[in-house]
């Protein structure tokens, strides 16, 4: 996959070597580019500008990548952020997938391995905003009944399985974390246990395989949470 006309990625990193190598990876696969040293100055770019997809480094002078990225899902949620990181620590690759990032990458990286995963999450961006049920086309919600339609096969999910698909559905190739998708199951913010995601998923992998016994659409990813991958 090439970039389609005009898509312009953000480059917030404050080592200049490793920018300038990445905007020459970038342009050499039709991508524009724009780079920021600085996370003070990110916010106040983008609201005079509009990327397809951030790149942002962890570690800035002034506001640090991780309370960027708040701030980014915050002000722009449908804007693609794939975080830069030096630090391996375990904690670190949760709390930026907790936060909102589309995927991270660690240092030091193959620039590469960079615009292969930049094309990846963009190409998970246009399918989210694709029309329902677009990105696997015989798994349809239909939001009005609380139903999903698999070959026109009502799955008869429980509330909570359809939002819970719902959910994954909406961000193709997103990763969630369990407590994320409890927020969005439990509006009331009552205490479950991590466990019952799991309870939940379960149930619900086993209904979509009766009618699909040979597609896994439905992904575990060992040691942070779920993700919907429809079939390409």
């Amino acid at each position: 996959m090439s970039a389609t006309p005009n898509e312009t990625v953000l480059i917030v990193e404050d080592e200049p070597k490793i920018a300038s190598l990445v905007a020459d990876y970038l342009r050499g696969s039709g991508f524009a580019s724009h780079h920021l040293d600085h996370g003070d100055s990110v916010v106040p770019w983008l609201e005079q500008q509009q990327p397809d997809l951030v790149l942002l480094d962890l570690m800035l002078p002034g506001t640090d990548g991780l309370t960027l990225c708040r701030q980014l899902r915050e002000r722009w949620p449908r804007l693609p952020v794939i975080m830069l990181t030096a630090r391996v620590e375990e904690v670190d690759r949760l709390l930026g997938l907790e936060l909102g990032a589309d995927d991270y990458i660690c240092k030091p990286f193959s620039p590469r391995e960079v615009v292969a995963r930049i094309k990846a999450v963009l190409r998970r961006s246009r399918a989210a905003e694709a029309p329902a049920g677009a990105e696997s086309a015989a798994l349809v919600l239909d939001d009005d009944g609380w139903r999903a339609l698999a070959d026109g096969h009502d799955l008869g999910l429980t509330a909570v399985e359809f939002q819970l698909l719902k959910v994954l559905m909406n961000a193709p190739g997103r990763i969630f974390s369990r407590d994320q998708l409890m927020d969005h199951m439990y509006r009331d913010h009552r205490i479950v246990s991590e466990r019952t995601v799991d309870s939940h998923i379960k149930k619900l992998r086993k209904k979509i395989s009766d009618v699909w016994p040979e597609r896994e659409i439905i992904r575990s990813v060992y040691g942070v949470g779920y993700k919907y991958q429809p079939e390409e």
